[in-house]
């Protein structure tokens, strides 16, 4: 790299100053952080996520990125949890592929302390049986129950239809059902 002459300027060291979109992309994604990031964290754990951390920091630098794509600012919320339920089920199968791989017995994995301190002793048989269910049930159930959500809503995060919605929710019913009796 050349040294600049006494005719051409330095490159400054000092970033430009935000516009107006870069301002209100940055209060937005505040504002969504401050709202939403117990509860993405939450979702995250909920869904098998074993750095559920990690993944919401994802799911925020995702929506970041694209904050200017985003048609509707008050969808960043709907987004932000399909981003993290897509994360999710992503890292879950690259540890299933990695697992597969690996030759040595992997340790048993060991909840983060934020994690363990999001639940109480009385909900971990209702966790435990939730992580037993497959992927796709076990995120029905928790958009449905935990979330709240609406059908129509849950396959939009999911992206499946609103049909496969009631089938999932149905089937990991049951199977939670069925694991709790067994275990009283």
């Amino acid at each position: 790299m050349r040294e600049p002459s006494a005719q051409e300027p330095a490159e400054p060291l000092v970033p430009a100053p935000a516009g107006p979109a870069d301002l209100e992309r940055e209060a937005g994604l505040a504002r969504l952080f401050e709202l939403h990031y117990s509860s993405m964290l939450r979702l995250a754990v909920l869904l098998g996520a074993d750095d559920p951390e990690n993944v919401v920091a994802e799911a925020y630098y995702q929506i970041y990125r694209k904050w200017r794509r985003l048609r509707d600012v008050e969808a960043a919320e709907a987004y932000l949890r399909s981003t993290v339920c897509n994360l999710t089920r992503m890292r879950i199968r690259h540890l299933q592929v990695a697992r597969k791989h690996v030759e040595t017995p992997a340790e048993e994995t060991v909840a983060s302390a934020e994690s363990a301190a999001l639940l109480r002793d009385d909900q971990r048989v209702l966790i435990d049986a939730l992580q037993q269910l497959p992927p796709r049930q076990r995120e029905a159930l928790v958009l449905r129950h935990w979330l709240g959500l609406k059908e129509t809503e849950i396959a939009a995060a999911m992206g499946i239809s609103c049909g496969s919605v009631k089938t999932h929710t149905a089937r990991g019913t049951t199977a939670l059902t069925q694991a709790m009796e067994a275990r009283r």
